[in-house]
């Protein structure tokens, strides 16, 4: 039981750090920040493209969408001007054949 406890004692005793330990540790708490903040700069850098693709998108659905609205309001003007023209000669021949038909009798 000696040779245990005296083996034991030996391994818990305390022993003065390495000269390199502080400088080590040290570096590799700032290499684990770095990672973090790269991994952190990746993400809002991946989030702020996201943001921008939906915006572009979002723009262009929106152009789109008031392209076919001019595009239909243009067509309807020019719907109505064709019916005010054709109105027009529908009664400009409708006179005709009311005058017509008056000197006939």
């Amino acid at each position: 039981m000696d040779e245990f406890e005296r083996e034991l004692r030996q391994a818990l005793e305390r022993r003065p750090a390495p000269p390199s330990l502080k400088r080590k540790v040290m570096e590799r708490r700032r290499q684990r920040r770095t990672a973090q903040q790269h991994r952190r700069v990746l993400w809002f850098e991946r989030l702020a493209a996201a943001l921008v693709l939906v915006a572009v998108l979002g723009g262009a659905l929106l152009w789109r969408s008031a392209e076919q609205r001019r595009k239909g309001e243009a067509a309807r003007q020019q719907v109505l001007t064709a019916l005010r023209i054709a109105g027009h000669a529908l009664n400009r021949m409708n006179a005709q054949l009311n005058a017509n038909t008056r000197d006939a009798q």
